[in-house]
Protein backbone atom coordinates (compact mmCIF):
# COMPACT_ATOMS: atom_id res chain seq x y z
CA UNK A 1 0.00 0.00 0.00
CA UNK A 2 1.06 2.96 -0.56
CA UNK A 3 0.31 6.59 0.81
CA UNK A 4 -3.35 4.60 1.77
CA UNK A 5 -4.19 3.64 -1.96
CA UNK A 6 -3.58 -0.35 -2.47
CA UNK A 7 -0.92 -0.64 -5.58
CA UNK A 8 1.39 -3.53 -6.35
CA UNK A 9 5.20 -4.13 -5.21
CA UNK A 10 5.69 -3.51 -8.89
CA UNK A 11 3.29 -0.47 -9.23
CA UNK A 12 5.25 1.40 -6.54
CA UNK A 13 8.47 0.68 -8.17
CA UNK A 14 7.38 1.63 -11.64
CA UNK A 15 5.75 5.15 -9.95
CA UNK A 16 9.40 5.43 -8.13
CA UNK A 17 11.03 5.55 -11.82
CA UNK A 18 14.22 3.84 -12.66
CA UNK A 19 17.81 4.36 -10.89
CA UNK A 20 17.05 5.14 -7.52
CA UNK A 21 17.29 2.84 -4.53
CA UNK A 22 14.37 1.79 -2.29
CA UNK A 23 14.95 2.49 1.71
CA UNK A 24 14.02 -0.56 4.21
CA UNK A 25 12.62 -0.11 7.37
CA UNK A 26 11.81 -2.04 10.44
CA UNK A 27 10.03 0.16 12.92
CA UNK A 28 10.32 -1.12 16.54
CA UNK A 29 9.44 1.35 19.39
CA UNK A 30 13.33 1.24 20.50
CA UNK A 31 15.32 1.00 17.26
CA UNK A 32 14.97 1.83 13.79
CA UNK A 33 16.67 -0.97 11.31
CA UNK A 34 17.38 0.58 8.17
CA UNK A 35 18.43 -1.09 4.75
CA UNK A 36 19.05 -0.09 1.26
CA UNK A 37 18.61 -1.70 -1.79
CA UNK A 38 21.03 -1.21 -4.93
CA UNK A 39 19.88 0.83 -7.90
CA UNK A 40 18.53 -2.25 -9.96
CA UNK A 41 16.22 -3.09 -7.38
CA UNK A 42 17.56 -6.38 -6.97
CA UNK A 43 19.21 -6.74 -3.82
CA UNK A 44 19.00 -5.66 -0.59
CA UNK A 45 21.74 -4.58 1.73
CA UNK A 46 21.53 -4.00 6.03
CA UNK A 47 23.14 -0.79 6.93
CA UNK A 48 22.68 0.34 10.53
CA UNK A 49 20.43 0.05 13.52
CA UNK A 50 19.17 3.40 15.07
CA UNK A 51 18.52 3.67 18.36
CA UNK A 52 15.60 5.87 19.08
CA UNK A 53 15.87 9.12 21.26
CA UNK A 54 13.26 11.54 19.50
CA UNK A 55 12.06 12.25 16.21
CA UNK A 56 14.58 15.14 15.08
CA UNK A 57 17.70 13.20 16.66
CA UNK A 58 16.23 9.73 15.07
CA UNK A 59 15.38 11.64 11.10
CA UNK A 60 19.12 13.23 11.89
CA UNK A 61 20.54 9.89 12.27
CA UNK A 62 18.54 8.55 9.12
CA UNK A 63 19.99 10.98 7.24
CA UNK A 64 23.40 10.55 7.84
CA UNK A 65 22.83 6.99 7.12
CA UNK A 66 21.37 7.04 4.07
CA UNK A 67 23.50 9.57 2.70
CA UNK A 68 22.86 11.32 -0.96
CA UNK A 69 21.49 8.00 -2.50
CA UNK A 70 18.59 8.84 -4.65
CA UNK A 71 15.81 7.15 -3.04
CA UNK A 72 12.46 6.11 -5.39
CA UNK A 73 10.71 5.49 -1.76
CA UNK A 74 10.64 3.90 1.44
CA UNK A 75 9.63 0.15 2.32
CA UNK A 76 8.03 -0.26 6.02
CA UNK A 77 7.62 -3.41 7.40
CA UNK A 78 4.14 -4.24 8.59
CA UNK A 79 2.97 -5.78 11.97
CA UNK A 80 0.00 -7.92 10.98
CA UNK A 81 -1.16 -10.37 13.46
CA UNK A 82 -0.69 -13.67 12.46
CA UNK A 83 -4.77 -13.53 11.22
CA UNK A 84 -3.17 -10.38 8.97
CA UNK A 85 -5.61 -7.95 11.70
CA UNK A 86 -3.95 -4.89 12.54
CA UNK A 87 -3.43 -4.71 16.38
CA UNK A 88 -1.54 -1.70 17.97
CA UNK A 89 1.79 -2.35 16.58
CA UNK A 90 0.63 -1.82 13.07
CA UNK A 91 -1.05 0.69 14.06
CA UNK A 92 1.66 2.73 15.45
CA UNK A 93 4.05 1.84 12.86
CA UNK A 94 2.05 2.90 10.05
CA UNK A 95 1.73 6.34 12.31
CA UNK A 96 5.60 6.39 12.33
CA UNK A 97 6.01 5.09 9.04
CA UNK A 98 4.19 7.92 7.84
CA UNK A 99 5.43 10.99 9.86
CA UNK A 100 9.20 9.53 8.04
CA UNK A 101 8.25 9.24 4.44
CA UNK A 102 6.45 12.91 5.24
CA UNK A 103 9.58 14.06 6.76
CA UNK A 104 11.66 12.56 3.88
CA UNK A 105 9.42 13.90 1.41
CA UNK A 106 8.97 10.19 -0.40
CA UNK A 107 6.50 7.87 -1.03
CA UNK A 108 5.58 4.43 0.99
CA UNK A 109 5.02 1.35 0.77
CA UNK A 110 4.13 -1.25 3.42
CA UNK A 111 5.54 -4.64 3.78
CA UNK A 112 3.81 -7.46 5.74
CA UNK A 113 6.66 -8.34 7.98
CA UNK A 114 5.18 -11.42 9.63
CA UNK A 115 7.86 -13.64 11.38
CA UNK A 116 10.36 -12.00 9.56
CA UNK A 117 12.39 -10.69 12.69
CA UNK A 118 12.26 -15.06 13.64
CA UNK A 119 13.51 -15.90 10.58
CA UNK A 120 16.58 -13.44 10.65
CA UNK A 121 17.29 -15.03 13.87
CA UNK A 122 16.61 -18.48 13.20
CA UNK A 123 19.17 -17.43 9.87
CA UNK A 124 22.03 -16.14 12.59
CA UNK A 125 21.59 -19.02 14.85
CA UNK A 126 21.60 -22.06 12.09
CA UNK A 127 23.74 -20.46 9.40
CA UNK A 128 25.94 -17.72 10.98
CA UNK A 129 26.45 -19.16 14.74
CA UNK A 130 26.36 -15.66 16.02
CA UNK A 131 26.06 -15.27 19.55
CA UNK A 132 22.95 -13.85 21.19
CA UNK A 133 24.54 -10.49 22.02
CA UNK A 134 25.73 -9.87 18.79
CA UNK A 135 22.50 -10.83 17.17
CA UNK A 136 21.01 -8.48 19.24
CA UNK A 137 23.31 -5.80 17.42
CA UNK A 138 22.01 -7.00 14.42
CA UNK A 139 18.68 -8.07 14.08
CA UNK A 140 17.28 -5.05 13.46
CA UNK A 141 18.98 -4.09 10.26
CA UNK A 142 18.87 -7.28 9.34
CA UNK A 143 15.31 -7.80 9.62
CA UNK A 144 15.23 -4.73 7.58
CA UNK A 145 16.82 -6.05 5.18
CA UNK A 146 14.68 -9.17 4.71
CA UNK A 147 11.68 -6.94 4.56
CA UNK A 148 12.73 -4.87 1.51
CA UNK A 149 13.97 -7.98 -0.06
CA UNK A 150 11.21 -9.26 -0.05
CA UNK A 151 9.49 -6.42 -1.56
CA UNK A 152 11.85 -6.41 -3.81
CA UNK A 153 11.54 -9.95 -4.99
CA UNK A 154 7.87 -9.59 -5.23
CA UNK A 155 7.97 -6.42 -7.41
CA UNK A 156 9.86 -8.42 -10.30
Amino acid sequence: MENGKHISAREFVCAAGGGKAFLGLDLGEKTIGVAVSDLSGLVATPLKTVRRKNFAADMAELKKTIGDRPLGGIVSGLPLEMDGAEGERAVSTRFLAQKIADHLQLPLFFQDERLSSKAVERFMIDEGDFSRKKRGKLIDNAAAAFILQGFLDSAR
